[in-house]
């Protein structure tokens, strides 16, 4: 997986390509945890995301609470793969999807 950082103002932007896996999920996790104090809010693009996993939910879920006591997060360009999943989860109730 490859993650592009951006920060403008107190807004962090990352930008996920490839798989959000059990072997990947740690290191968005560091990225997240080194990267979010800075921040008042959070915008994932997934739209070079083509799998996700049960490992990378959960990391989605932590930055979510993080975040819900700042400004928020919000999920952009989510794709069909990605969205089924959000779906037969009830992560699309969850997010705050764009």
């Amino acid at each position: 997986m490859t993650i592009l950082k951006k920060q403008d103002d107190k807004t962090l932007y990352l930008a996920l390509a490839g798989h959000l896996d059990t072997l990947s999920a740690p290191q968005l996790e560091a990225e997240l945890k080194s990267s979010l104090d800075g921040a008042d809010s959070l915008v994932l693009d997934l739209e070079g995301l083509d799998y996700i996993s049960s490992a990378g939910l959960r990391v989605l879920l932590s930055a979510h609470k993080r975040m819900s006591g700042k400004g928020g997060m919000k999920v952009r360009n989510v794709n069909e793969v990605v969205q089924e999943v959000f779906s037969v989860t009830g992560f699309d109730d969850i997010l705050d999807i764009e």
